[in-house]
């Protein structure tokens, strides 16, 4: 959703607050498109800070389903987003400025969207699981090992010890 900023900026003191609609139906992170599932509506708050400067403040929730990165199961997110940004019109800000804001300002447009996308993205997981003590996927047959062990050799020898198990295939080939 795009709101024109002209008025904000251009008055001197001026402050708005309003709810809006929050657009998104999907968030694009690192190359894979993630499932909003649910979303409240975006309090914006708006208020100029002299010269074409803005600030904007806004408040949302939205629920976003994640796999595992141990097991891929899907897993479902909160995330209390709290943005709070200046902005700067393009009349009055540099190329540097510009560049900064270039991903939610759109000349005197803010794009609530890309604003509430953006800070969800900054508070993204490191790791996403779906409890604690995840057992993932086994290497070898790809079984769920929340679910079960499998009959699969996972021994790892160690490679310090390479050399010596060399000997022991070569005595056991004669």
């Amino acid at each position: 959703m795009l709101i024109n900023l002209t008025d904000v900026f251009t008055e001197e003191e001026k402050s708005v607050t309003k709810e809006v609609p929050l657009e998104l139906t999907s968030i694009r992170f690192q190359g894979e498109d993630f499932r909003i599932l649910e979303k409240t509506p975006v309090r914006l708050t708006l208020a100029n800070n002299g010269q074409g400067r803005a600030l904007i403040e806004a408040d949302a929730e939205v629920t976003v389903e994640l796999k595992c990165d141990r097991c891929l199961r899907e897993v479902t997110r909160e995330f209390a987003v709290h943005a709070s940004v200046a902005a700067v019109s393009p009349d009055v800000a540099n190329a540097e400025e510009q560049d900064e804001e270039s991903g939610f300002l759109e000349g005197y447009q803010l794009n609530v969207d890309s604003l509430i996308s953006n800070e969800i993205i900054t508070c993204w997981p490191m790791k996403i699981l779906c409890k604690e003590d995840c057992k993932g996927l086994c290497s070898v047959c790809g079984k769920d090992l929340n679910e079960g062990t499998c009959d699969c050799d996972t021994f790892v020898p160690d490679p310090r010890m390479a050399a010596i198990m060399d000997i022991f295939r070569e005595n056991k080939e004669v």
